[in-house]
């Protein structure tokens, strides 16, 4: 089992930039991949960046990327989003997620993730 705590939400304006958190309990098998997930009320949870946190390697949706970077830290068992221009359509809710289900092969499908935070708020205004 791992324990994920996002932090780091907020308000801000267009073009304004903020930068979360993701603290894990662990890095291990279960945090192989790692995922940040945006949802707003009424709509479907979204994968917006994937990091493979052994290699570094990054995947991002097309309506991120360029402006989120998605990083992390075995010494701190941290993952980080880093989002500058940020758009009024990026606000909702963002949670990490982590034990990606061995087999599954849609790291941006939010029902293949086993362990989730509990989200932090961002809000972004015109």
């Amino acid at each position: 089992q791992v324990q994920l705590k996002e932090s780091g939400g907020g308000s801000v304006q267009a073009g304004g930039s903020l930068t979360l958190s993701c603290s894990a309990s662990e890095f291990s098998t279960n945090t192989q991949y790692m995922g940040w997930f945006r949802q707003t009320p009424g709509k479907d949870r979204e994968g917006v960046a994937v990091i493979w946190t052994r290699t570094g390697t990054t995947l991002y949706s097309n309506s991120v990327k360029g402006r989120f970077t998605v990083s992390a830290n075995s010494a701190n068992n941290t993952m980080y989003l880093k989002m500058i221009n940020l758009k009024p359509e990026d606000t909702g809710m963002y949670f990490c997620a982590a034990g990606f289900v061995s087999g599954r092969y849609d790291l941006f499908q939010p029902s293949d993730y086993k362990f989730w935070g509990q989200g932090t708020q961002v809000t972004v205004s015109s």
